[in-house]
């Protein structure tokens, strides 16, 4: 018989709620700008906002779905055969996801092209199936995915808004224009662009990131600062009163 997964023992992990869940996945650990995850899709399908919209949705259904499925048969699936067992969970889920697109949406399934069968191997799917999905229930799982995928989605949708509206001076979606494409950076809807733009997004984020931590460290340093002041004064008040008793006593004394 197979060995099961052995969990070293130690401090009971806190579970966090389906809301911290969510603002984890779309903001603090977000895959594109933070983590720098499934930057395939991420580079190839944000030439424009429709494109993106439809992989970073596809990329949650999927999620959802694979989180859910691999949390419940977690405890049942053998250790040494779990990473081909949960490829084979997510493969079933993108052929779901390929067949719908095709069926109903046949525009968007062609522009997304090579990406969409990618999704199987795409390492945010599989990284959340092994690093989340197979150690938690799956109510968490659900919502974990669920977080990570508009996390994906976010990513992916300001990218592309950011390249089709400076490369060709309009979001066809929105139906915005700002200028005629004559006179737009087409080279930002080329894959050089993709690369420039996404660089430019993260250290833009990374900047107002490290600029707010600055920040809060600088507040609680202020608080730790206040606190071991007041410490110090009123251990420095408790040995004046100490050092004040024996002179009193030794008045008793004399008297």
């Amino acid at each position: 018989m197979a060995d099961k997964k052995v969990k070293p023992k130690g401090r009971k992990k806190k579970r966090i709620t389906p809301k911290q869940n969510l603002i984890k996945g779309i903001f603090k650990e977000n895959p594109t700008f933070v983590l720098v995850l499934g930057m395939c899709p991420t580079l190839g399908v944000t030439t424009s906002l429709e494109n993106a919209l439809g992989m970073g949705l596809s990329v949650v259904f999927v999620l959802i779905l694979t989180n859910g499925l691999i949390a419940s048969i977690r405890n049942i699936v053998p250790s040494e055969i779990r990473i081909p067992v949960y490829i084979v969970v997510i493969a079933l889920v993108v052929t779901l996801i390929e067949w719908m697109l095709n069926a109903y949406l046949p525009d968007l399934y062609d522009a997304l092209g090579i990406y969409l069968p990618l999704i199987v191997v795409n390492c945010i799917i599989l990284g959340r199936a092994e690093a989340y999905a197979s150690d938690n229930t799956v109510f968490d799982s659900i919502f974990d995915g669920m977080g990570m995928g508009l996390g994906f989605t976010l990513g992916l949708s300001t990218l592309a808004f950011t390249r089709e509206l400076l490369g060709t001076g309009s979001v066809e979606l929105l139906n915005i224009t700002i200028y005629e494409a004559s006179v737009a950076a087409s080279f930002l809807v080329s894959p050089p662009g993709a690369f420039l733009t996404l660089g430019l997004l993260i250290g833009i984020i990374n900047t107002v990131r490290l600029d707010r931590e600055k920040k809060k460290k600088a507040i609680m340093d202020e608080k730790i600062r206040v606190a071991l002041a007041k410490k110090a004064a009123k251990k420095k008040a408790l040995e004046a009163q100490q050092n004040q008793e024996p002179t009193i006593n030794l008045k008793e004394v004399a008297f």
